[in-house]
């Protein structure tokens, strides 16, 4: 590869990775389609834990997308609620025994309070698409990691594409709930899940900052 193509690919990824933001407001513009699939793409290609799901017949990651004002979003939008007001029922009483918890949990806990006044989990409902995906349960218990890859990959793709993207990160709740499960097809159980939203972002927003590498880098001998 000559030196000015190689020169311009690391270009073109770092202002990629630069650019990479959470969107948390969408205009009421429709992605087309051929981007969605190009970010569903993206995530076909991340890495994945063969030695953990190698043995399986059936394809250890499915993608699941729901528009906006369709049947599937409009059954799994009072299901996410229901489980935020669950995992908030559930940590208030545990943080009533538990002052380190407490401490640790109040910004969360605020998060939950601001998901139970607004009445919907943000990005789904509010952004035109709602993505699951969902990874084979293997062992050993790699799928979260899976997952990660999975989403940072689409994530990247669309911001290629001008696309915002946002992580609806209590879907991986969901993967027990059997009403869910029931939307994807799936048995209960047998799936980890996590979700994304993705629209054109309403709103343009600062770049990220971060540290220079060498304050948060020790070179070991």
């Amino acid at each position: 590869m000559c030196d000015e193509i190689f020169d311009q690919k690391n270009v073109h990824l770092d202002q990629i990775l630069a650019d990479r933001r959470s969107y948390r407001m969408f205009t009421s513009a429709i992605p087309k389609e051929d981007q969605i699939r190009r970010i569903l793409h993206a995530g076909l290609l991340a890495p994945y834990a063969a030695a953990a799901v190698g043995g399986s017949k059936d394809y250890f990651r499915r993608f699941f997308v729901m528009k906006k004002g369709s049947l599937s979003m409009e059954t799994a939008i009072p299901l996410l609620m229901k489980q935020v007001n669950l995992m908030a029922q559930g940590l208030e009483k545990e943080m009533e025994t538990n002052p380190a918890l407490r401490k640790k949990a109040v910004k969360f806990v605020q998060r939950l309070e601001m998901i139970q006044k607004a009445g919907r989990v943000p990005g789904v409902g509010n952004a035109p698409y709602y993505i699951v995906v969902a990874e084979r349960k293997g062992f050993p218990p790699v799928e979260l990691q899976s997952l990660a890859h999975c989403l940072e990959n689409m994530w990247l793709k669309a911001t290629a594409l001008e696309l915002g993207f946002q992580l609806v990160s209590i879907t991986s709740q969901m993967s027990g709930n059997a009403e869910f499960c029931k939307i994807l097809g799936f048995p209960t159980g047998e799936w980890e899940l996590m979700g994304c939203a993705v629209g054109f972002p309403a709103d343009e927003l600062s770049p990220s900052i971060r540290p220079p590498v060498e304050d948060v880098t020790l070179w070991l001998e």
